[in-house]
């Protein structure tokens, strides 16, 4: 027992809650309330977990010198000893091999994105993430890969551009915001845990924040307001859901500046109140405005400029 305890506390189940973004090709193409949707687009969850699972397993593998020296990461399984390298890469290659052919099963062209996910990651694992920018761009293409997964997942679901950028800017954002809590934390001794630390700076990652913020706010208004989401919709009231998005941004803003949060974006989303309340109010604004059989333009008065 212990030993599948520590296999699966190296996979990271709290990281999982990343890939509830594979649910939302669904939401935005009205397809939320069907059942045979909602199926195969937790099948392909189940697989995202699986197979991004077995990448964490390899990262710590090939980051066990590095992990021993981190005030945190010393006492995860593999660094600590209690899970061998042996067994570990053994779960893994089983794993992985499992979680890609059960990916072509559910669909062809959602295998191709698992397999690409677990290629690009594998490769973020060993090289990739030893490259200053390219890093972190790699970590938030691993998001949008999974919202464009979780829509080819299901026969007849387009894959909205918007999805894909602001998914894109969000990701980059928490990277970025990752990236700042590491080197905070870490203070002289980051180039030694990571090489790749070094090249960043307190200043030059408050610059791409102040880029990527900025970016990410305006993507979702853009979006709110487009002439397709109008059309898709049939309904202006999108932008009604503008005002979580911003107060979530703001709030996870002020936890890393202020809190000095930000390291671990799934404790935080699991355990920051208002961010969690602000969440849940903005999947119910979501819903009721791309669902709602009443006609919320009338009701609210929302016209043209």
């Amino acid at each position: 027992m212990s030993l599948l305890k520590d296999i699966l506390l190296t996979m990271r189940p709290r990281q999982w809650t990343k890939n509830l973004i594979l649910f939302a090709g669904i939401v935005f193409a009205q397809k939320l309330d069907e059942s045979l949707y909602l199926l195969r687009t937790s099948g392909a969850f189940i697989l995202f977990c699986l197979v991004s699972g077995i990448i964490y397993i390899f990262n710590d593998v090939m980051d066990v010198e590095e992990d021993r020296i981190h005030p945190r990461k010393k006492f995860r399984p593999i660094a600590s000893g209690r899970l061998s390298i042996p067994a570990a890469l053994s779960f893994a290659l089983s794993g992985a091999v499992l979680g890609i052919v059960l990916s072509f099963m559910l669909g062809h062209m959602f295998g191709v994105c698992i397999l690409v996910y677990f290629a690009m990651m594998l490769l973020y694992t060993r090289f990739l993430k030893h490259l200053v920018i390219l890093d972190i761009l790699v970590i938030s293409m691993g998001f949008v890969l999974r919202a464009y997964a979780g829509a080819v997942a299901n026969p007849g679901v387009l894959v909205s551009p918007w999805l894909l950028a602001c998914t894109l800017f969000l990701a980059l954002f928490l990277a970025i915001c990752k990236r700042m809590n590491e080197i905070e934390l870490l203070e002289t001794s980051a180039n030694t845990h990571r090489k790749v630390l070094s090249e960043y700076s307190i200043a030059f990652l408050n610059q791409m924040m102040a880029i990527v913020t900025s970016t990410t706010v305006v993507a979702y208004a853009l979006y709110c307001v487009s002439e397709e989401t109008i059309r898709k919709f049939h309904t202006k009231a999108m932008i009604l859901t503008f005002p979580f998005v911003l107060y979530g941004i703001l709030r996870y803003l002020y936890l890393v500046y202020r809190k000095g949060e930000g390291g671990e974006p799934e404790n935080i989303l699991l355990k920051d109140r208002p961010l969690i309340i602000n969440i849940i109010l903005w999947l119910m604004a979501i819903i009721f405005v791309i669902y709602s059989p009443v006609k919320l333009d009338d009701f609210l008065h929302i016209g043209g400029f």
